[in-house]
């Protein structure tokens, strides 16, 4: 019996995930072209996101993404809810990667078989910030190699997810470190 209830919990929570794809589709917003994985890898601090339970009450999130030797990608994602520190580390691999050029396109699992989208939508050349969702547009993060994002850089991009249909109104942007007490 506790197998069964386990295993409801790992399919209730893949699919809060996502993983369904149930919701209005991201599809019509393409993926980065000409992904160069080993310039995604480091450190990533959370600049913006849409809200949902995983990631409720946190605050100084970070993702550290780092290449393997097999192609694939180890992910911690880390945080602070009230004073207690927390983190997850899961894998994360190529959606097509055998397509030329590569697309900023991943799935990743924190759940053992249980995959979910992760499509980099924005990211300019120098890799200073993405812009990430997922199978459809109730997720979305804005990430940024800088725990602090300019405003006259944010606005811009606040502006494309307008148009591009995403909730912007209803964006949590967490706490993050002073740069300069680091």
């Amino acid at each position: 019996m506790k197998k069964k209830t386990m295993f409801a919990g790992v399919v209730a929570l893949a699919s809060a995930l996502g993983i369904s794809g149930c919701a209005a589709s991201s599809e019509p917003i393409a993926a980065v072209a000409d992904f160069q994985p080993g310039k995604y890898m480091g450190v990533w601090y959370e600049i913006a996101r849409l809200p949902h339970y995983f990631e409720r009450g946190m605050d100084y999130v970070e993702a550290e993404y780092t290449l393997k030797p097999d192609g694939s990608i180890r992910v911690e994602n880390r945080g602070v809810r009230g004073n207690e520190k927390r983190n997850i580390v899961g894998k994360a691999k190529l959606k097509f990667p055998k397509k030329q050029p590569l697309t900023g396109e991943l799935r990743v699992s924190f759940f053992g078989p249980f995959y979910s989208d992760y499509s980099i939508i924005e990211l300019p050349p120098d890799y200073s910030y993405a812009v990430v969702t997922g199978s459809n547009r109730n997720y979305l993060w804005i990430l940024s190699r800088k725990p602090v994002m300019d405003r006259k850089q944010l606005e811009p991009i606040l502006q494309r997810l307008r148009e591009w249909n995403f909730a912007i109104g209803k964006l949590e942007f967490p706490k993050q470190r002073d740069p300069g007490n680091q």
